[in-house]
């Protein structure tokens, strides 16, 4: 079986970028770029994942984890919020989220249960995080930004980051340690064993990994907010139509865009 997992947000916040006239660009840029994501896999099951309450993480960093991010203004979330609405609604997708975590965890946590079942599984976001799944069990990473699939390093990823540290999520590093020393530390055990012994360079280093490694949530599965949908032809061309959208449901465009997402129901459904 083949299993497609999309970072919602990542994706979502994506879509700001491209076509911007109208009062929904965000909307139509998203569903515009998401066809083509799915069919490039042929998936018989699409989870889409959400984003909860990274609180273990704000507990581990004194709330300063992700604070450095900007807000995004109503405009924004009235169309993330559009589009999270119409993807439950209308596409025949699987919809995850646990109120309390990430959800770089849940979806890790689907790409363990899967692989663990030997399904072929694609993580699609530009969130380096995912690297760390390479180290762990067989997955294809598809960065929608770079257009490319990312490689395995040759490192611990989580160890590597953890000396570096990551500006994006508002994660210091050790002082003085860049890409390249980061690099050097990883491939001489010796060098690193030497360098976490001074003095705070430990401390530092095991409060990152507890930040960047993704979690397992097997154990609260029951847990989860999961919401399972059929695709919803008629529904999501009015919505597409109410919303202005013609480019995309004239016949050949529409034809080719629900032909993507019939396959992915019709997988789904086989599962069942």
């Amino acid at each position: 079986m083949r299993v497609v997992f999309l970072d919602a947000y990542n994706l979502i916040y994506r879509a700001k970028s491209g076509f911007t006239k109208g009062d929904n660009y965000v909307i139509y840029n998203f569903f515009r770029g998401l066809r083509p994501l799915v069919d490039k896999y042929k998936p018989d099951i699409v989870y889409f994942a959400l984003e909860g309450r990274p609180k273990h993480r704000q507990k581990i960093s004194s709330g300063d984890y992700k604070s450095n991010r900007k807000t995004q203004g109503d405009f924004f979330h009235a169309q993330k919020a559009s589009i999270i609405e119409a993807v439950k609604a209308y596409l025949p997708f699987v919809t995850v989220r646990h109120p309390d975590f990430e959800c770089d965890d849940v979806i890790a946590t689907y790409v363990y249960k899967h692989a663990r079942n030997g399904d072929d599984c694609f993580v699609i976001s530009s969130d380096s995080d995912f690297i760390q799944l390479h180290n762990i069990c067989g997955v294809t990473l598809y960065n929608p930004v770079k257009k490319k699939e990312i490689e395995k390093p040759p490192y611990d990823y989580v160890m590597w980051k953890s000396l570096r540290g990551d500006a994006t999520d508002n994660i210091p590093g050790i002082k003085g340690v860049g890409d390249k020393t980061a690099d050097k530390l990883m491939k001489d055990p010796q060098l690193l064993r030497e360098f976490l012994d001074k003095p705070g360079h430990r401390d530092i280093f095991n409060r990152n990994v507890n930040l960047i490694r993704l979690v397992d949530l097997s154990y609260a599965e029951d847990e989860m907010e999961i919401t399972t949908s059929k695709l919803k032809e008629q529904d999501l061309h009015d919505y597409f139509l109410e919303l202005g959208f013609d480019s995309m449901v004239k016949e050949k465009a529409w034809e080719n865009y629900i032909k993507t997402f019939k396959r992915v129901d019709d997988g789904k459904n086989s599962q069942q």
